[in-house]
């Protein structure tokens, strides 16, 4: 099945800086690309653990024992490592957003570039859909994602257009969709109608959320100078991901003790974010918008999660 080439495959593999019998995760398994790379650098006695909520990941399933695989959202990332007798592992890495098989299968609803159900569910067994976004989500709450998660400057617009579309008929397929969305189209189409979708996608998925407990799971999952290595496309995630790791949580404010040390749970690796090369780019546009940021975990919390400011 056609999957999309892994994204930076080689400096994923660097950031991790996999030991031979070391217990790896990859949170998006999607085509398997990444795992595959993880698995040849590994010794007999390694382990990888990959997941992916999308039932068609396991058609690129690499047979191989030192492999767990776990049809399930990584927000579930410590509940199945503890499953498995898995206390801390050496290196987590995540390839967020979407693949583009999921893109370029027409019913999987992801594209404004076939006709099908409105659908977008990365996970199937889901009974939300991005019909229920469209056709219950109140104007203010469409109005809203569109803004937040799209980037859409004309959401108020959009977001009237598409409830006097649904208050006619209930939409139901893309083509629905796109009657009410073509004629507020502002700018580059493509571009445009990429972040409305996107928007969407992100709802119906709960992308956010989910990144949100990953990563605080992660935090908790990786043994001492383990890595967190993890590639975004949005900003949202880009950003999200860059204050969780100097942060070690999702304020404004760095966490102090009551003698006005500072909690560094990692150290960052990445202080600006890696960026596909030319070469790369040339052969795979995906990567385009892709940011890496790596992050290894403190030592110990006496030397190094705390410091002076």
């Amino acid at each position: 099945m056609d999957y999309h080439k892994p994204v930076m495959l080689e400096e994923c593999l660097d950031a991790l800086n996999i030991k031979e019998d070391g217990v790896y995760v990859d949170v998006t398994y999607g085509g398997g690309g990444h795992s595959k790379a993880i698995l040849e650098r590994l010794g007999k006695n390694g382990k990888l653990i990959a997941f992916d909520q999308d039932e068609d990941a396991k058609d690129n399933l690499i047979e191989d024992e030192r492999l767990i695989f776990v049809e399930n959202n990584f927000r579930f990332l410590k509940n199945y490592l503890r499953l498995y007798g898995i206390k801390e592992v050496d290196g987590i890495l995540g390839d967020l957003g979407i693949s583009s098989h999921q893109i370029n299968v027409a019913e999987r609803g992801f594209s404004y570039r076939f006709d099908a159900d409105l659908d977008m569910r990365m996970d199937r067994e889901s009974d939300f859909s991005a019909q229920n976004v469209v056709n219950e989500y109140s104007e203010q709450a469409l109005q809203n994602l569109l803004s937040e998660y799209g980037e859409v400057r004309n959401a108020k617009t959009l977001a009237n257009a598409i409830a006097q579309a649904r208050n006619a008929r209930k939409i139901r397929t893309i083509k629905d969709f796109m009657n009410a969305v073509e004629p507020k189209i502002r700018g580059n189409r493509n571009r445009y109608l990429a972040q409305v979708f996107q928007a969407i996608r992100i709802e119906v998925n709960d992308e956010m959320g989910a990144l949100k407990a990953f990563l605080e799971q992660a935090l908790q999952a990786l043994k001492p100078q383990g890595r967190l290595v993890i590639m975004s496309y949005h900003s949202l995630e880009d950003r999200l991901t860059k204050n969780f790791m100097k942060k070690g949580n999702f304020g404004r404010d760095f966490i102090q003790d009551d003698y006005g040390k500072i909690y560094r749970p990692f150290k960052v690796l990445t202080k600006k974010a890696i960026e596909a090369s030319a070469a790369e780019l040339k052969q795979n546009p995906r990567a385009r918008s892709a940011k890496l940021r790596v992050a290894e975990k403190a030592e110990s919390l006496a030397k190094n999660d705390y410091s002076r400011e």
